[in-house]
């Protein structure tokens, strides 16, 4: 099976370290201590590796609690995500910049990957919190960079990191699966059906919903497959696969461009372009896939994907 990118699980969190500012402190200033940088939802890499910098390269007054966020442990080092505020890239030497996470996603390994993403999720949803949402005040950050409290002492709110959960399902009917295309995406391209779980709805519940919504069809009988931390900005795809109870395509909301019931032979064909192979949608894909006797979804000489992965859904970016 391929894998699932911004999910390896080799990083040690560390996380009762979060509640002992003193030892924080000396993580930070510790010479093995190493700085994954962002900048502009952006992840400085060196050559085709995550630029781990040195604390020579960090500041005293940029290593502070409010730019260094605590992201756990990995050979021997402990490791922070340093936010850089600046308005133009920063240069930190030769063979480095700084590439986003979608590129990221096809140029590195899958741990440098997954610790790229981790780093730009938790700093995104800091730029996004600095004010407190009960009283408008400004927050600050505690607990390694995972809590912000309001400022105002007579208030006193507490945030913490939070993900938007997110469906995406691979709906089958005998041979064939269901497949679809936002319009923003290039003709052939097709994907899963995917979207938002709403309020006091199921993660089985958003699957029927959306699919109904999406294309008309009828579902049942949802099964877990796997998952995928998708930080554009923090969602979670949580992958299924899914019986289609019927197969009347219609498009009833608009999302998506067209949808179709696909065979394993247009795809051994090449006849549609696939999502990237690092995304939870191939993954699902495949799985359905190589059930069937014959070739493996691997072993096929399929179109390239385009450099940008497809969104799960249309409006997580």
């Amino acid at each position: 099976m391929s894998g699932i990118a911004f999910s390896a699980r080799n990083l040690d969190r560390h996380s009762t370290l979060r509640n002992d500012p003193a030892a924080l402190e000396r993580a930070r200033f510790d010479p093995a201590t190493r700085f994954v940088a962002i900048w502009h939802d952006q992840c400085l890499i060196r050559n085709t590796h995550i630029a781990l910098l040195e604390p020579e390269y960090v500041s005293a007054r940029t290593c502070d609690p409010e730019h260094c966020t605590f992201l756990g442990k990995q050979n021997g080092h402990f490791l922070f995500a340093l936010a850089i505020d600046a308005g133009e890239e920063p240069d930190f030497g030769p063979d480095t910049r700084f590439i986003g996470l979608r590129e990221i996603s096809m140029r590195l390994v899958a741990e440098e990957a997954a610790l790229a993403a981790f780093a730009k999720a938790i700093i995104s949803w800091q730029n996004h919190h600095r004010h407190c949402g009960v009283c408008g005040v400004r927050n600050r950050l505690i607990e390694g960079g995972f809590v912000m409290v309001c400022t105002d002492d007579d208030c006193g709110h507490r945030s913490f990191p939070r993900l938007d959960p997110a469906v995406i399902v691979l709906v089958h009917h005998q041979d064939r699966a269901l497949l679809g295309r936002q319009p923003a995406w290039p003709k052939r391209l097709l994907s899963t059906i995917a979207g938002f779980v709403e309020p006091g709805e199921s993660l089985e519940d958003a699957i029927y919903r959306e699919v109904a919504e999406e294309t008309n069809i009828r579902t049942g009988h949802p099964s877990y497959v796997a998952s995928q931390p998708w930080p554009f900005p923090a969602a979670l795809m949580i992958g299924f696969h899914a019986r289609g109870l019927s197969t009347d395509i219609r498009l009833n909301d608009g999302e998506l461009a067209e949808a179709h019931w696909v065979s394993r032979r247009q795809i051994v064909d090449g006849k549609i372009i696939l999502p990237t192979r690092f995304s939870v949608a191939y993954h699902l894909i495949e799985r359905w896939f190589d059930r069937y006797d014959g070739p493996r979804l691997a072993e096929l000489d399929l179109p390239d994907t385009p450099l940008r992965p497809p969104r799960p859904v249309d409006h997580i970016d």
